[in-house]
């Protein structure tokens, strides 16, 4: 599938928007069921896969905090600048 113009612009918008929001955002708080997700799938330690499971009370399971790292904001911001100009110089669809 060959992208046009539009879909460059709109791929390259979704990205620096995503870098933005990464810049203005210190740290995420996952949900409980989230952290609970990830736990199950990165194979955590025995002991804390054991307490997770052992947990009925959603109050009681810790909740991950995701610290991105700063360069990841403007490598994605730069990302997407580079697509939306080079969808600026395509030619247009139909064209």
């Amino acid at each position: 599938m060959e992208l046009n113009r539009n879909q460059y612009f709109f791929i390259g918008l979704v990205v620096l928007l995503i870098g933005v929001q990464l810049r203005m955002v210190s740290s995420y708080t996952l949900t409980h069921e989230a952290t609970k997700f990830l736990a199950q799938r990165t194979q955590n330690s025995a002991t804390q896969t054991t307490v997770f499971n052992l947990s009925t009370d959603v109050g009681a399971l810790p909740k991950k905090v995701i610290n991105p790292p700063e360069w990841l904001g403007w490598c994605l911001m730069s990302v997407g600048c580079v697509l939306i100009l080079h969808s600026l110089a395509m030619k247009k669809p139909g064209s």
